[in-house]
């Protein structure tokens, strides 16, 4: 599955953090998660069922002042990222790609909310919209991107099916593996 997007509808907050438990128990490391959506949409209630699904204690929160919290105590380690007050500039110079390319950090899951606000982008992401409409209630759109590399990760390794696969183990893609609409 490469650029196509599923939409999934939930019925509530419960419905967003246990989507994001099932991603949680599922994605593998150096996974990234680009999460964009209005205030107030879900984006955080995703990253906490995340951090549920890795085993993660600890509260999480938005890092909109710090910016960024690490999670070490889980399955794998979690880097909540939150670029709400930055630009594309001032995020440049942060070197976010270190927390995905495992140079400097260990590789876990790197979840970034208002990643519309990222200059570059991982060359293999899940890219997350996520929309509270009044009308039509809470859903997001996820969108696996696998590009460069002729479907290798950034060591190598083939990366082809990987979303596939992660997908469908948390029920987002239906039985013949085309994204689909779910409802949760």
């Amino acid at each position: 599955m490469q650029d196509q997007a599923t939409t999934i509808f939930l019925s509530d907050a419960a419905a967003t953090r246990s989507l994001g438990v099932e991603l949680g128990q599922t994605l593998p490391a150096g996974s990234v998660l680009l999460l964009e959506g209005e205030l107030g949409s879900g984006k955080t209630t995703l990253v906490q069922g995340l951090g549920e699904g890795l085993g993660i204690q600890d509260t999480i929160d938005s890092p909109t002042f710090t910016l960024i919290n690490e999670y070490f105590e889980g399955r794998l380690p979690l880097y909540h990222l939150d670029l709400y007050r930055l630009n594309k500039t001032a995020t440049a110079e942060l070197s976010l790609e270190t927390y995905w390319d495992g140079t400097e950090a260990e590789l876990g899951i790197v979840a970034i909310e208002w990643a519309e606000r990222l200059p570059y982008k991982p060359a293999n992401y899940l890219a997350i919209h996520l929309i509270y409409d009044v009308n039509r209630g809470r859903h997001l759109t996820i969108r696996a991107i696998s590009q460069g590399n002729s479907g290798q990760d950034d060591h190598g390794q083939d990366n082809h099916g990987q979303w596939d696969a992660v997908l469908a183990a948390t029920g987002v893609l239906g039985d013949d593996d085309r994204p689909s609409t779910v409802y949760l």
